[in-house]
């Protein structure tokens, strides 16, 4: 990623304020920023904000001496590997589907050669009326892709469809399209109707009423996706080890501490469309815990008898009618990641194995390095913040879900 490049349109709307942080995450990984910024969306974002985190010259004048005397919006608009327009304004959208070229954005819309990504925001009425419509149809005839809007409440007070996909969701579908797959043709909540389980966190086995064997897991992950899920719209359940993290909205968390207590809750969730098994279950717990505090003594330690926890990707996968259609789960390893990742994916059962190297500051971190695992290939991901993993994660299973049926 860090050879190529967006053409960035910044389009006119209170939403462009969000176009502040899709630069923002494409600097961190890497992709060159060229911004374009429409006399409209200087009325939201001014120049100097956008030049600052874009880290180049913002344009918007299509007239300008210096930049036009070698023809620069030819240049601009076929230099960039992808063009990308945030917010995509009806006004956008329509001067695009008709060819209309008054000013830069437009000539650049106009004369580009290059693949148009669109993330469209404006009022629920703007973006149902039919004009929009056809606008949207043609758009999508002449080969541009879309991510969003999302449905939601709007800063002019109502609520429905029209808002703009966040910043997360944006970055996926651009780095999905620099990476040569299909965008993610995703508008809307597609996962609507849809029921997601999502474990979260590590579980606690007691040793005794005070001690217990457990990890490092923070549950950030876990709750990243559980977000991102519920964002596509899924109806989402999230059973969680103990965190330290607030439930995120319209998401249903139930909370237990042992391996036995999740299982038993991932259970109750069901059925559901789509298991994501994040959670970092202890693999072994104490035979038998002890009624009280286990004293020290002369004769050292006590010897601590173990037995397996419950196996609940593996019983999740198993075949049968509450089986969900898509089951994914995590491998935290330390060394040959993508070989125990494999063997994992065999041996469990599931459609995915997400596999991450935990060596180092992932536990408990920021940001995460993946690779996803599958039967017919591993496709592997740069080091992203946790929420952009999640985001990127939410439309990989939400377009497995949809291809599926």
């Amino acid at each position: 990623m860090t050879e190529k490049s967006v053409l960035l349109i910044v389009g006119g709307g209170i939403a462009a304020y969000k176009a502040l942080e899709l630069v923002r995450l494409l600097r961190k990984a890497g992709i060159g920023v060229r911004p374009v910024l429409t006399a409209a969306g200087a009325e939201f974002v001014t120049p100097l904000s956008l030049a600052a985190l874009a880290e180049a010259q913002v344009r918007s004048d299509l007239f300008s001496l210096t930049d036009e005397h070698q023809m620069g919006h030819i240049e601009l608009s076929r230099a960039a590997d992808l063009v990308v327009v945030v917010p995509a304004t009806g006004d956008l959208m329509a001067k695009a589907a008709n060819g209309l070229a008054g000013d830069l954005a437009t000539t650049a819309l106009l004369a580009t050669d290059k693949p148009v990504l669109m993330a469209p925001a404006m009022n629920v009425r703007m973006w149902l009326h039919p004009a929009t419509q056809r606008n949207l149809a043609t758009l999508k005839a002449d080969g541009v892709r879309f991510v969003g809007p999302d449905e939601g409440a709007m800063a002019c007070g109502e609520f429905g469809p029209g808002r703009m996909a966040e910043p997360e969701a944006i970055f996926a579908a651009i780095v999905a399209m620099l990476a040569g797959e299909a965008a993610p043709s995703l508008t809307g909540r597609p996962l609507i109707g849809r029921r997601a389980l999502v474990t979260a966190g590590p579980t606690l086995e007691p040793i005794d009423p005070v001690r217990f064997l457990s990890n490092r897991s923070s549950g950030k992950q876990g709750y990243a996706i559980a977000e991102a899920l519920a964002r596509l719209g899924a109806a989402v359940t999230l059973v969680s080890g103990p965190t330290a993290l607030t439930a995120p909205p319209g998401v249903t968390r139930v909370n237990v501490e042992t391996a036995d207590e999740m299982l038993a809750a991932c259970r109750a969730a069901l059925p559901a469309d789509i298991a994501v098994l994040v959670a970092a279950v202890a693999d072994w717990k104490p035979a038998a815990a002890a009624d009280r505090k286990l004293k020290k003594g002369a004769d050292g330690p006590p010897a601590l008898a173990l037995t397996e926890t419950p196996d609940i990707l593996k019983t999740l996968s198993a075949p049968g009618p509450d089986r969900p259609r898509l089951v994914v789960g995590f491998a935290a390893e330390t060394d040959d990641l993508e070989a125990h990742a494999l063997a994992k994916l065999d041996r469990k059962g599931c459609d995915l194995i997400v596999a991450n190297d935990v060596s180092g500051d992932v536990m408990g971190g920021a940001e995460n390095a993946v690779a996803l695992i599958r039967k017919n290939g591993i496709e592997r991901w740069p080091r992203l913040p946790k929420a952009e993993v999640a985001a990127r994660l939410a439309r990989v299973f939400a377009e497995s879900l949809i291809k599926g049926g």
